[in-house]
């Protein structure tokens, strides 16, 4: 079965007895075991069954064993960082999300430290990986300034110690990127972004090919609490049916975008993995189908004059949903992290990040013209 075909159909089978194409939702908190003819449901924060077809739908997508989905993205690594026992070491993109940093910032409090690198430098790599490595956590693209990480490459390395590898698709959706088939043994998503597609749901994912990772992600989660509702994942299904429709147009108009910004005056330093001038545009090229939704880029003016200015784009947090948004990442995505290491990884405070949506590029760009 195809991609796109999986999106619609795949934990979708019309419910038995009634016909519905779409199946219901499930709400019951417990169930009654009398009522099953195999026992399988008992208390949904273990067991639910709209959650099950849309954990189904998500594995498939990279031809997984197995894909649990979780309360929000953050819940999702936590979990992930569950296969981490105390004296390890966690290798780590340098360049991640805030609310990543802030999560790793608690590990050493379990005796776990963390080790920030530029994981597009392999030789860097090679230096940071001992014996004490119990996992590499690559984003890729990064957030904010899409570095791409060269997944397989990566992968191969940390195995051949032992380490496992997990991916943070976010930014590239399973639709660009499916880091599995690339050698990484994990991949794990906000399904806020992309897969909803709506910023109308807040969810996670982890998908992975290991019986023991799931039984492991499972019992944490279950003991943890922190599962999705019912609603939630119906809502998540719901927008992965249209995901690569959507991220193909957003993909599409991020370009056209780029090529603008490109010759404006008041445009610095341009990040966008589809540029030949990037400098991993190869390694983008050959590991993702399309370069991406998110442009980030330097601005050589008044950066709250031109976030007041702008119309189409909202200004808002968050990305990979249908409505268009304007960000600055110093003051908000990663205002956790501290100044000094912004200002040495490069996320200075003019630095623009755009999440392109599904509008007319024509309103866009003539919004973003209008405001430069």
């Amino acid at each position: 079965m195809e991609f796109d075909t999986k999106l619609v159909q795949i934990g979708q089978e019309p419910h038995p007895g009634t016909g519905d194409i779409v199946p219901p939702i499930h709400l019951a908190s417990t169930f009654e075991q009398r009522a099953q003819q195999d026992l399988r449901y008992f208390y949904g924060r273990g067991e639910n069954p709209t959650r099950e077809g849309l954990e189904r739908c998500l594995a498939s997508l990279e031809d997984a064993s197995y894909a649990l989905a979780f309360s929000s993205g953050q819940a999702a690594g936590t979990t992930a960082l569950s296969l981490l026992s105390p004296g390890q070491k966690l290798i780590s993109s340098d360049d991640v999300y805030g609310g990543t940093f802030l999560l790793f910032d608690l590990l050493g409090r379990y005796g776990i430290t963390v080790e920030y690198v530029d994981l597009t430098d392999l030789d860097a790599l090679d230096a940071a990986l001992t014996d004490d490595t119990g996992l590499v956590w690559i984003e890729t693209p990064t957030n904010p300034l899409l570095k791409v990480a060269d997944v397989t490459a990566i992968s191969e390395r940390a195995h051949a110690l032992g380490v496992p590898v997990l991916v943070d698709n976010t930014f590239a959706s399973p639709v660009v990127q499916r880091p599995l088939a690339l050698g990484a043994d994990i991949s794990l998503y906000s399904t806020t972004k992309f897969i909803s597609g709506h910023s109308d749901v807040i969810g996670g994912a982890l998908v992975h090919n290991s019986e023991d990772f799931h039984t492991r992600f499972f019992r944490y989660r279950t003991a943890a609490g922190n599962v999705p509702g019912a609603l939630d994942c119906y809502l998540l299904h719901r927008g992965l049916k249209t995901m690569s429709l959507r991220v193909r147009r957003q993909n599409e108009s991020a370009e056209h975008l780029v090529r603008l910004l490109r010759e404006s005056p008041k445009i610095g330093a341009l990040h966008y993995p589809g540029l030949a001038a990037h400098p991993q545009h190869e390694i983008a090229a050959r590991q993702m189908d399309g370069f991406g939704s998110i442009i980030t880029f330097e601005y050589l003016g008044d950066v709250a004059e031109l976030l007041e200015k702008v119309e189409r784009f909202a200004v808002a947090v968050s990305l990979g949903g249908v409505r268009s948004l304007i960000e600055c990442p110093a003051l908000m995505t990663h205002r956790p992290i501290p100044a000094e290491t912004r200002r040495r990884l490069g996320i200075g405070d003019n630095l623009i990040r755009l999440a392109v949506g599904i509008e007319d590029v024509r309103d866009l760009a003539a919004d973003l013209e209008r405001a430069l």
